[in-house]
Order: C-alpha cells, then structure tokens, then sequence
C-alpha cells in the first residue's frame, strides 16, 4: 500500500510518501519521498491556495498513492489561524477528491501515539522516530516533511491493525 501524507500548514505544508513491503517476512515501512510546500506571504491568499493545489495535485499525480491520508482540524485559540489552516485543508482534499483518491483522516493524539506511543510527544520526538521506522539516515526536515511523513505511517498502521481484525479502511 502507498499512501501519500499530508501535514497541513499556512506557511509550509508537508508531503510525504510511505509505501507498505510485504515482501519479505517482516513487513517493512519505504519512505518514497517527503518535501515541504512553502507558501510566499507575499501573494494573496487566493493565490497561495492555487498554488498549494498545483503543486499537491502535481506531486499526487507524480507518486500515484493508494489513499491519501491528513490529520483531522485541531481546534485552536485564535480563530483566524483555524480559518487559514482550514482553507489549506479544503484545498488538500480537494486536490485528493478530483484523483478519486480515498481520504483518511487522524487525530494529532493519534498520529504521534501512532509513531511515538506518546499522544502529546513533541516535534523532535515525532522526526526521531520517522526517521527510526522509515530507516532514514537523519530526521526529516522541515519538521512539516516528518509529520506528513507520520501521518502514513499512522494510515499503515491502522490499515495494518484493521487488516488484522478482518476489517478495512
């Protein structure tokens, strides 16, 4: 399975692709490839959201995942950064929505118990461990990268979990 993750941001928005090898006795979890997005605060709003929509749609198209998976809206104190944040959000799935791509979406509490075993673990915690379970030679950067990178690896796991329990996702 490949699944393409994305850790969404008003500034930068992460991408990563993890791919499942069942080939060999213990499946094992292959980093394709992660990046970042960086929206220029110089543009507009609107132009930003364009932008982040041809290159999410360009790097879809690129890696041809199975499922996309991005985390839930977190509810935060300022309402304006929720908004924005929101607005990122629409144009991810929309960009997943127009390949027919299937969405999955997770709990920041979730993700990082997913690949830390800690719900509140922080950042660096988060690129350690991505780096641990993809066998990357260093941390991915930015921090956006190894989120959305975290973001697949919570999909595979669940994926895996409810495979096992004779369900799907």
């Amino acid at each position: 399975m490949r699944v393409f993750g994305i850790d969404c941001g008003t500034e930068i928005t992460g991408f990563g692709v993890v791919e499942s090898d069942d080939s060999e006795q213990l499946p094992r979890l292959v980093c394709k490839i992660h990046g970042a997005i960086r929206l220029l605060k110089t543009k507009s709003m609107p132009e930003r959201l364009c932008d982040m929509h041809q290159s999410l749609a360009a790097e879809l198209e690129r890696w041809q995942p199975e499922v996309v998976a991005i985390e839930e809206v977190f509810y935060s104190v300022n309402a304006k950064s929720a908004l924005k944040l929101g607005q990122v959000r629409g144009v991810a799935l929309l960009a997943a929505a127009q390949l027919k791509l299937p969405v999955a979406e997770y709990a920041p509490l979730s993700i990082k118990s997913s690949v830390v075993g800690y719900g509140l673990a922080k950042k660096e915690q988060v690129q350690f461990m991505v780096s641990r379970l993809l066998n990357l030679p260093e941390p991915p950067q930015p921090a956006d990268a190894a989120d959305a990178l975290a973001i697949a690896i919570c999909h595979l796991h669940t994926a895996q979990t409810l495979a096992l329990q004779g369900g799907r996702r």
